[in-house]
This record gives structure tokens, sequence and C-alpha cells, in this order.
């Protein structure tokens, strides 16, 4: 998820920003990651 910090946004609204989306984690990233976390959490359970 924080590999996604210095990649620029090349897609969706992000992208009208361009480099200035640099330094900002993926928001679809951070949403991802939780929920498979709590998936494997609940298989593991």
């Amino acid at each position: 998820m924080n590999s996604t910090k210095e990649m620029s946004a090349s897609k969706g609204r992000a992208s009208y920003i361009g480099d200035r989306s640099k330094g900002v984690v993926d928001p679809g990233a951070v949403t991802s990651e939780i929920i498979i976390r709590h998936l494997s959490n609940t298989v593991h359970a």
C-alpha cells in the first residue's frame, strides 16, 4: 500500500492533478488492504 505513495496517478479523478498526486497514498489501495485483511482474519478465525 505505501508503495503507491510515490506513484503518479494516471487514471480517474486523481489523474487531473498529475505529479501533485505523488506523496499521497492511493485510497483504493488502503481500502483493498483493509478488506483483504478482514477477510483473511475471518477465514483464519
